[in-house]
């Protein structure tokens, strides 16, 4: 996932709107999946609603939709479980 990134003024980015990362993208409306970090722990967030550039994938999120992806992680909400390889770069 990209930062969690705030467009200048206070306010979500409207579908149709040019992307404020790379400049000449369009915004779309979509459901993602995020894998969201909260200190030590990371949690795959599924059906996440987003708007992604279709030139550089970034993604924005509202507000609301970043504080409930913090709730879900504070709260230990689980639905599932994966095992997943963790491998560094030598």
């Amino acid at each position: 996932m990209g930062p969690l990134r705030r467009k200048e003024r206070n306010e979500q980015p409207k579908a149709g709107e040019t992307c404020y990362f790379c400049t000449h993208g369009i915004l779309e409306e979509k459901r993602v999946t995020v894998d969201f970090r909260w200190g030590e722990q990371l949690v795959i967030i599924e059906n996440v609603p987003a708007k992604v550039c279709n030139e550089c994938a970034e993604r924005y999120y509202a507000a609301k939709i970043v504080r409930q992806m913090e709730q879900i992680v504070k709260e230990g909400r689980r639905e599932r479980e994966l095992r997943v390889p963790v491998v560094a770069l030598k």
